[in-house]
């Protein structure tokens, strides 16, 4: 099932805009029911903008209406965004010129927030090497101190279905501590460099 981008923000504009149930929007962003509570309580997700579904084309206000309507009805994704113009390919993944600088701050977003995938995965999902991976697991990598982690979608690295995909495939939380994992997502996707995957560490080296 495809969901929509930033499916916290989403949730947030959602509980903020509109009547629709906790359910229902549970449900169209792929979070627990309990989340989507603890986040309309400001236990969950503090801090995160809202993102209109409407504006950027993955939903209407039609569906909307007619969802709130009839709180038994699923809100339908209009397009999402990530997904167009994807096609699966066999063989190492291309990546431009352009992006391939901005691979280790994917990297390091992907081993913080989802330290559960393996290295082969993040391979797979953004066309890099195992060796860059480890050392960014490792803080070896030369320029470990200046990386921002960075959400490779937001990056243009991957399509969100892809790593939904990924994702999908990893063991699920318990609904009790999906209510004191606040802080998975950012409004934008990116870390400020205070709140780098690095910074903890590298102050008790100091």
């Amino acid at each position: 099932m495809e969901y929509p981008l930033m499916r916290k923000a989403t949730a947030v504009w959602l509980l903020d805009n509109t009547t629709l149930t906790f359910r229902q929007i549970a449900t169209f962003c792929g979070l627990h029911e309990l989340e989507v509570s603890g986040i309309a309580d400001g236990e969950v997700a503090g801090g995160i903008r809202g993102i209109d579904p409407i504006i950027n084309s993955q939903l209407t206000a039609d569906e909307i209406k007619r969802c709130e309507a009839n709180e038994e009805l699923d809100l339908q994704l209009y397009k999402n965004p990530a997904a167009v113009g994807e096609k699966k390919s066999r063989g190492p993944k291309y990546t431009p010129l352009s992006k391939r600088q901005d691979k280790p701050a994917a990297i390091a977003w992907l081993v913080k927030f989802h330290p559960e995938i393996t290295d082969g995965q993040i391979s797979r999902l953004i066309g890099t090497t195992k060796n860059t991976i480890k050392a960014i697991r490792e803080r070896t990598h030369w320029n470990i101190n200046s990386l921002t982690p960075t959400d490779p979608v937001i990056l243009g690295l991957c399509k969100q279905v892809e790593l939904q995909a990924v994702l999908d495939k990893m063991p699920k939380k318990e609904s009790s501590e999906l209510l004191g994992n606040s802080g998975s997502e950012t409004d934008i996707g990116v870390m400020e460099p205070s709140q780098s995957l690095f910074s903890e560490n590298t102050n008790q080296e100091n």
